[in-house]
């Protein structure tokens, strides 16, 4: 199956709603100002975000559209158009991450987003480009974390570094940066706990997690990337602004796509945070993390060919 049957097979469910609004809306209608405001409606109710879907509603006043046409097909292949050179800017090569030696990638997220599963499948990903990987469970708050992390480097060959539950998550990230760096591993993926974003006590050990790591080196992390949940919607936004408080984030990873989740959360993010997606989630395997392809994204939300 190839990239783009990937993406279409798993945005299926999130588009069924919103292609089929689209062609509701403009079935049998011509695009005047009545439409062109359900149309926008549409697009907020997708989580698109209300400025994106204002200028999307723009977009289409001012394109050079037969005001009388009311083939969806047409009108869907130039939204497609549109989403898709929104979303150019923001692809970013997962390979890009590997290019220090060591990277060090702190993966975060609250609770529930799949950030240890995810910490699983980019260890699959670089590993079948022949990079070596260290795991750090430093999300010491839960022994089923550590217990799942640990499923995961048994899965797929890599060493992980751990301790007890409830020690200093800080001093788990200190010593799996410190072995990268001795044992010249390629990338050091160092999991966190699933803060909720609004608690003090719990950012507050986060952020001693990224003082830790820059004494061993001023440039660690290297990488920090946010797992965001697609089936949170306007949430996800809320917590990439508290997050980048305590360190800036260089990568997303959007995972549940392949649910009923509204994928226009993805234009939202992208048009307020102006930060690069690495990679989307939609399925269980360790191979079901797919690196972002703008043109595909768009493509799949409608089901185009």
């Amino acid at each position: 199956m190839s990239l783009f049957d990937k993406f279409k097979t798993g945005l299926n469910l999130s588009s069924l709603n919103f292609s089929k609004g689209i062609k509701d809306i403009f079935s049998k209608k011509n695009i005047e100002g009545s439409i062109l405001s359900q149309f926008e409606e549409l697009l907020i109710s997708a989580d698109v975000g209300v400025e994106s879907a204002a200028e999307l509603k723009k977009e289409f006043e001012n394109l050079k559209v037969d005001k009388n046409l009311t083939d969806t097909r047409q009108i869907v292949k130039i939204l497609t158009t549109k989403i898709s050179e929104t979303l150019i800017p923001y692809e970013r090569d997962l390979l890009s991450l590997s290019s220090n030696k060591p990277t060090v990638i702190v993966v975060s997220g609250v609770n529930g987003v799949g950030k240890t599963t995810t910490i699983g499948k980019l260890g699959k990903f670089f590993k079948d480009y022949k990079k070596s990987i260290i795991f750090g469970a430093a999300d010491t708050f839960r022994a089923a974390a550590i217990e799942q992390l640990e499923l995961w480097s048994k899965k797929i060959n890599v060493n992980i570094i751990k301790s007890e539950t409830g020690s200093d998550p800080a001093s788990v990230a200190f010593k799996t940066a410190t072995y990268a760096k001795e044992k010249n591993i390629d990338i050091a993926l160092i999991d966190t706990a699933g803060r909720m974003q609004n608690k003090k006590n719990l950012m507050d050990e986060y952020k001693k997690i990224f003082n830790v790591l820059k004494k061993i080196d001023d440039s660690f992390p290297n990488e920090t990337i946010l797992i965001l949940d697609a089936t949170t919607g306007q949430n996800a936004l809320n917590q990439i602004e508290e997050f980048s408080k305590i360190q800036k984030i260089t990568g997303l990873i959007i995972t549940k796509l392949d649910t009923t989740a509204k994928g226009g959360i993805v234009l939202a993010i992208c048009k307020k945070y102006k930060l690069p997606i690495l990679a989307i989630g939609m399925g269980e395997k360790e191979t079901d993390l797919y690196p972002f392809n703008a043109e595909y994204f768009a493509k799949s939300l409608f089901q185009l060919n």
